[in-house]
């Protein structure tokens, strides 16, 4: 059975009538609010402004009007990049590997600075829709078509991930099977989607992206008065994870000489393949103005960064844990690792607590989700379907 000290992993939860009503709720109220806004947002889109620059209803829904403000664009844009994978994944490089090898928060962050400054202003002021056309108006529509193959390629496996952390978290505190959960999350994001395009995206990750920095950080003083933890929490030398004492910091980690290489590349990875993502490009492109389009990517930047900190800190309260006197009855092992978050919340939390910071987690998975789904579809659409396949069709 899971949870037994031969196999490790956290031991079975039944079903949790009360987190999965709470779950329920909060479903709704994302997928009522993604279905209603595409209509209030519409409604008030400065369409007059915006005429000579859409040409069509399908591009209205792909870019909302190209009217997004500085507050909605910051907030989607930070909300696309804060997935679960990207709070369960940080919380997990920490104890892992430490600190210095934690390095998504901020070569996420460079990224998008980058494109700030690199593309921002170049894509939105010829009035792109995807990240495609220039590629197709340089090679050529059916060459230049090609180019979604590893776009597609990559947001499949980034929406595997982030399912994936949704999953186990739900599995850990409510008892909810993960391929039931996924399903259910996948369906939500995919259906307010499907009718309200970037409005619907764009307004739900704001609610989005509230939860999670609300439930993250609410959780966290909670999870540091717990009896089981050490406060002050200590930095150096956490022996629980290791067989023998280490003279570094296991928190801050240790970067050897002969790793240098390795932590460049993964930095290079990081900074430079966080920039053709088509759910950046999307809300750089339905910006306003280019002003606006510039400023969002710095101001989702720090926001990206900030929005680690607390799986920063769940991942050293983690490593200050004694967990064989939780309920959890025994030591992490290497697999527990990426379900530290859950494990966390589930028991160094109050149960309400721990459903709130669930929410987070879910929040965090819904507002990537849905980007993904969104960008993949506008690809599509347009540089596929109707550029290479029905180059003659008008879209209305």
């Amino acid at each position: 059975m899971a949870g037994d000290a031969d196999d490790g992993g956290p031991p079975e939860q039944k079903l949790n009538v009360v987190g999965m009503i709470g779950l329920i709720v909060f479903y709704l109220i994302i997928f009522v609010s993604g279905i209603l806004s595409h209509k209030v947002l519409k409604r008030k889109s400065r369409k007059e402004a915006q005429k000579g620059q859409v040409s069509s209803n399908t591009e209205d829904m792909m870019l909302a009007g190209r009217d997004i403000n500085y507050f909605v664009g910051v907030f989607t844009m930070t909300a696309t990049w804060v997935g679960g994978g990207y709070i369960n994944g940080t919380t997990e490089s920490v104890i892992k590997n430490g600190l210095v090898w934690t390095q998504a928060p901020i070569g996420y962050s460079i990224s998008l600075f980058l494109g700030g400054i690199l593309f921002a202003e170049k894509m939105r002021t010829k009035s792109y829709v995807t990240m495609l056309d220039p590629l197709q108006i340089k090679y050529g529509k059916p060459l230049g078509a090609l180019f979604y193959i590893p776009a597609f390629s990559g947001e499949i496996l980034w929406s595997a991930s982030i399912l994936a952390a949704l999953g186990t978290s739900l599995r850990v505190i409510c008892g909810i099977n993960d391929t039931a959960s996924i399903i259910v999350s996948a369906a939500i994001a995919m259906t307010y989607t499907l009718f309200g395009g970037l409005y619907s995206v764009a307004f739900t990750d704001i609610i989005q992206l509230i939860c999670i920095f609300v439930g993250l950080i609410f959780s966290i003083p909670f999870m540091t008065t717990s009896p089981h933890v050490t406060v002050p929490l200590q930095a150096s030398n956490v022996t629980m994870f290791m067989d023998i004492d280490q003279p570094h910091s296991k928190f801050f980690g240790k970067l050897e000489r002969n790793d240098v290489g390795v932590w460049i590349d993964y930095a290079i990875m990081l900074i430079f393949g966080g920039i053709p993502w088509q759910a950046y490009f999307q809300r750089v492109l339905s910006a306003r103005t280019v002003s606006v389009a510039k400023t969002l990517s710095f101001c989702a930047a720090f926001g990206c960064f900030c929005a680690a900190i607390p799986s920063i800190v769940i991942g050293l309260i983690t490593m200050n844990t004694d967990w064989p006197a939780t309920e959890y009855g025994q030591k992490l092992v290497k697999d527990d690792y990426k379900l530290a978050v859950p494990l966390t919340l589930l028991y160094l939390t109050p149960p309400a607590v721990a459903f709130i910071g669930l929410g987070a987690v879910s929040a965090a998975v819904m507002s990537s989700t849905d980007s993904s789904i969104l960008g993949v579809s506008t690809m599509f659409t347009r540089n596929v379907f109707v550029n290479v396949f029905y180059q003659k069709l008008v879209i209305e």
